[in-house]
């Protein structure tokens, strides 16, 4: 990717909707905007975030506190004389060190002073902003999703017997407040698809149904945007690019530990401009995280920090009277209320 297109994806929000920043100023140092973090949103669970500060503008790891005050783990460490088993400026190292890491993270708040920034007063990225492996995806896992595209593909399958499954490129993966670029050059039929997103926390192939559930981490949020002309009309029909273009994966705004949270029972709301336009529980996902878990694995290993986006339930603009897609100016928010909201404006490319 050029370093221009790289820039624009990680802008702050803010900048999307006109405010420049003075000519040096580090974009990793900026605050994330208003209607940012819901600082009540899984108070009560661990939340693990990927963070900047403007005082230290680099990525790594914290933990929000109910307060809403975040605890820098590496600092924290540091103060309480803690000696880490995981590298503290990398997600993915505290996701494979798995249950022991959680408990040195679980220590280290507790006994840290609640006098950190608070989470809106931080950039806050993708909980895993530079992905090493493609995101894995689900398509038709909602049973009323699967009917409400069926008039509008060539052919009417019966809905399948195992997950269907493809991937988006690495550089989909955006922070949860930053904006999603927009060039009509490539697409002018951009559309929403609200999800929940399954963090892989160990190594593993072949991996039972009944297994499945040890090798998961975590839970975040993930809005698979995707160009529906690409999708549809271009390549074969294959799926891959229409899914992949650069910043259209926002993830976050932070990983729930999967002991934290039961999967099967999350409300899910994507919305437009503030406008509802999904509104469905995972408990109607067809194909349940322990499946989609196994499934994948079967003859391919997965690994810590792989990312699964679940699928998406009905309500996409592509399957609307008449079609609904997102322009320039739109403010598209994605939400599971047990974990938190991510909150991307669709941006003109520069």
């Amino acid at each position: 990717m050029d370093n221009g297109r790289r820039d624009f994806i990680k802008m702050g929000v803010t900048t999307a909707v006109g405010a420049l920043l003075p000519a040096g100023q580090s974009l990793a140092a900026q605050p994330t905007v208003p209607r940012g973090p819901i600082l009540n949103a899984a108070a009560g669970s661990l939340r693990l975030v990927t963070f900047a500060s403007p005082a230290v503008p680099h990525p790594r790891t914290g933990a929000v506190k109910a307060s809403g005050r975040v605890v820098d783990l590496g600092k924290a460490a540091k103060a309480q004389n803690m000696r880490l088993s995981f590298d503290p400026n990398q997600m993915v190292s505290l996701i494979a060190g798995g249950e022991a890491a959680l408990a040195e993270v679980r220590r280290l708040v507790a006994k840290a002073p609640d006098d950190g920034a608070l989470v809106t007063e931080l950039r806050l990225f993708a909980p895993i902003p530079n992905p090493t492996r493609n995101v894995y995806a689900v398509g038709w896992n909602y049973l009323e999703h699967f009917e409400e595209g069926k008039a509008l593909r060539d052919t009417n399958p019966d809905l399948p017997e195992h997950p269907v499954f493809f991937t988006k490129g690495v550089h989909t993966v955006n922070g949860p407040y930053d904006p999603i670029p927009y060039d009509p050059a490539v697409s002018t039929m951009i559309d929403w698809e609200g999800e929940l997103a399954v963090i892989i926390g160990k190594r593993g192939r072949n991996i039972s149904e009944a297994e499945a559930m040890h090798y998961v981490f975590g839970y975040t949020v993930i809005n698979d945007t995707t160009a529906r002309d690409i999708q549809q009309k271009k390549h074969g029909g294959q799926w891959f690019k229409g899914k992949s273009l650069d910043g259209h994966g926002p993830l976050g705004p932070w990983i729930i530990p999967a002991a934290e949270l039961d999967y099967a029972n999350l409300h899910l709301v994507t919305r437009v401009n503030g406008v509802v336009k999904q509104d469905a529980n995972t408990k109607q996902m067809y194909f349940k995280v322990p499946r989609i878990v196994s499934e994948l694995s079967l003859g391919l290993t997965i690994e810590p920090g792989d990312i699964i986006a679940t699928g998406t339930p009905p309500g996409v603009g592509f399957a609307r009277k008449p079609q609904e897609f997102l322009k320039p100016g739109d403010v598209m928010e994605t939400e599971i209320s047990e974990i938190g909201m991510i909150r991307n404006v669709i941006t003109a490319s520069v």
